[in-house]
């Protein structure tokens, strides 16, 4: 499902966002996020002290003023996860739209009877022919079907889906396009993938996090003790005003107490901190990925090992020709043009790529056929050879191709020899990784065509950036040790598994995690599923098996094998946009404490010229008390809504050392949380003596 990127700006959004701020100001949505629902008691005690004060003749419009902040301050806090919400919500609705009220097709005891797709239960069976959408989540028992999932993928381009294999799994809402299939529903209603999938980013099933209850808990805590620290300060000044000659009048009012203890409690990232998980999973959709749970996103950011099918994910997938190497006394042009030949009637990949690298590195083009009388021979698993055969002024030419095994018998038969060098050439090919293919006419052998499992481009770099960044990359495959570490040295990784089979998988996912580390992997078959429930982030793709889907913690709607690199990179960006906001808040109520205090103890122990000597700490120069108690109030509202954007973006990520990554942010939010308070309460306070 393509992301439907709502502007920060849009207007229903924010229509609709404003009117979600409002609703969570019940008391039970507010106490899930604490250090939010201390700043709304203390804005609730706050307006009682105005509403007692207007009562009494004794209204203060600094008292309401603190008021109507603290409120926008809880405000703008609900308004930075509403709008992380609603982000979620603008998605559900397209997948909304894209599911319809279908009717389904069931077949039963031979018979099909037409009833709703909501009535249908795990284990029905039903019919899905051309045009019909397919009514719930299933698993191809019988048929081959072409069939559209742009519903959830966003690609319009059409794909195969057939009983047996790893790509037998359907989706409810998706649409059959050609052919017939028989269904077994695998889901019961109200529980398909789609319906999960618009639960969790609408974000009604998100829970939080372990590492978002414990920061939480650790919120918590500093809100507390800078509750027991405010408590105390009425007491203090008491005696300091009773020391200087001042009247208790004077002591600190329930409302600057409130003021300040909300000033000093981390309320930048309490208020940020929902929005930035929603956002994670809403940046992990951008990318076509479905998490079933933020721990899984965060699990991803904390991955040191990522294992890797080759096929796939390294490398293309497909063997391609990339040379023809002639016999001795053999020139160039007599082993293509009999490899062309022999490849014309070979559908595999291979035997394309064959006639491809003929094409357009020889320029051999189109040809008679039909003066050469052509018989071809398809290629069949039990000769491992093709080839066709020509008569040519009246003497026919069986011309093929082939492993050397079955090239070496073919040419024995027909009274040949096999060379000794090519024999060797073929050797080398094949212990470097690539496989040898031989041709021949008749008895004698002209060469050998190199096929290559080509690297994907750029995957190299990228494997040294997630080395860069202490991640470990494992390759699997089922090739021979030889073959393997011939690919895995071109590619960069790690290390390999060679002739892995699926319980080698498991005991390597094992093996790394009883060492201590988090083990990311990616897989779409029935056989992957044990490794995908054991790894710490399991990817499944959306064309693998229903079992897949359910073994994994996430799905690739694209069935991009390489997206398991892009999913860490997401992971990684949450936590170090969590932990750099974290930074920022903290070091803000570091820079307020200095703000506030020595300007509201100035007046005490005041000498003649009415400055005290607690007046040095005043660094800032605030104008008065009020001045100070005001300003911080407004900068701790309005910081939480310039962050915003950032929490839902994302701290930038490169690709480097989790000490270097940490060091930069604490001198960029670490820094800059102190530094940025200090600049913009002056500024603040210079605006509030013009006005």
């Amino acid at each position: 499902m393509k992301s439907q990127n709502k502007s920060f700006l849009n207007k229903e959004l924010l229509i609709e966002v404003v009117k979600t701020s409002f609703i969570k100001l019940r008391p039970d949505l507010l106490i899930k996020n604490p250090v939010i629902f201390i700043v709304a008691i203390g804005a609730t005690l706050t307006t009682i002290t105005v509403i007692t004060g207007l009562i009494k003749d004794s209204f203060s419009i600094f008292n309401l003023q603190i008021a109507i902040w603290l409120w926008i301050t809880v405000l703008f806090a609900n308004f930075s996860e509403s709008i992380a919400e609603g982000r979620g919500k603008a998605q559900a609705q397209s997948l909304k739209a894209n599911r319809s009220q279908t009717k389904a097709r069931r077949l039963k005891e031979g018979k099909e009877y037409i009833i709703s797709a909501e009535n249908l239960k795990r284990d029905d069976i039903v019919v899905c022919e051309t045009g019909d959408i397919i009514p719930s989540d299933g698993e191809i028992i019988e048929g081959i079907a072409t069939v559209d999932e742009s519903a959830i993928t966003g690609e319009s381009a059409p794909v195969i889906r057939e009983s047996g294999g790893d790509r037998n799994a359907v989706t409810g809402g998706t649409k059959v396009l050609s052919d017939k299939i028989i269904v077994k529903i695998t889901s019961d209603a109200g529980n398909t993938f789609i319906d999960r999938m618009i639960a969790l980013v609408e974000g009604a099933k998100r829970q939080k996090t372990p590492n978002e209850i414990a920061l939480t808990i650790l919120l918590s805590g500093l809100s507390i003790v800078f509750i027991l620290a405010v408590v105390t300060l009425p007491a203090f000044f008491g005696y300091s005003l009773h020391a200087s000659g001042l009247p208790q009048s004077d002591n600190l009012s329930l409302p600057v107490l409130i003021a300040l203890l909300v000033c000093l409690i981390p309320t930048t990232i309490g208020g940020l901190l929902s929005a930035i998980g929603i956002s994670g999973m809403d940046r992990l959709m951008k990318r076509n990925v479905i998490a079933t749970s933020g721990r899984a996103i965060e699990a991803a950011g904390d991955v040191d090992v990522l294992l890797l099918d080759k096929t796939g994910t390294i490398t293309l997938g497909n063997r391609m020709a990339t040379d023809f190497i002639p016999a001795d006394g053999i020139s160039v042009n007599e082993i293509v043009n009999a490899a062309q030949l022999s490849s014309l009637s070979d559908e595999t990949p291979e035997g394309r790529s064959v006639v491809i690298l003929a094409k357009e590195k020889f320029n051999i083009r189109g040809r008679d056929l039909g003066k050469m009388e052509a018989e071809f021979i398809p290629f069949t698993a039990q000769t491992r050879m093709s080839g066709v055969d020509i008569t040519i002024d009246g003497k026919v030419q069986r011309i093929r191709k082939g492993s050397v095994n079955a090239i070496r018998s073919f040419v024995y038969n027909n009274n040949g020899f096999f060379p000794e060098n090519i024999e060797e050439k073929a050797n080398e090919l094949a212990q470097q990784g690539s496989t040898p293919l031989i041709v021949a006419i008749d008895s004698q052998v002209l060469g050998i065509i190199h096929l290559k499992d080509i690297v994907k481009g750029g995957i190299k770099e990228r494997f040294a950036q997630l080395r860069k960044m202490g991640i470990k990359t494992v390759m699997i495959t089922g090739d021979n040790p030889l073959t393997a570490a011939a690919i895995a040295a071109e590619a960069g990784v790690d290390d390999f598994l060679a002739e892995a089979k699926p319980e080698d998988k498991l005991r390597k996912i094992r093996e790394e995690q009883a060492n201590g580390r988090l083990v990311g992997m990616i897989g779409d078959g029935t056989n992957d599923a044990p490794a995908l429930a054991q790894s710490d982030v399991g990817i499944a793709m959306s064309s693998g098996t229903q079992a897949a889907r359910e073994a994994g913690n996430m799905v690739d709607l694209d069935s991009n094998p390489t997206k398991l690199i892009e999913v860490v990179e997401v992971g990684k960006q949450l936590l170090m946009t969590r932990g750099a906001l974290t930074t920022f808040s903290i070091a803000n109520d570091v820079a307020k404490y200095f703000a506030i205090i020595p300007a509201i103890a100035v007046s005490l122990y005041a000498g003649p010229s009415g400055k005290g000597a607690l007046s040095v700490l005043n660094i800032m120069r605030l104008s008065s008390p009020e001045n100070a108690i005001l300003s911080a109030i407004i900068f701790n509202a309005l910081i939480i809504i310039f962050l915003i954007p950032l929490a839902l973006k994302g701290v930038k990520y490169r690709a480097e050392s989790p000490s270097k990554s940490l060091l930069r942010n604490l001198c960029i939010y670490g820094f800059g949380g102190i530094v940025t308070p200090f600049i913009c309460i002056k500024m603040i306070d210079l605006l509030l003596n013009i006005f």
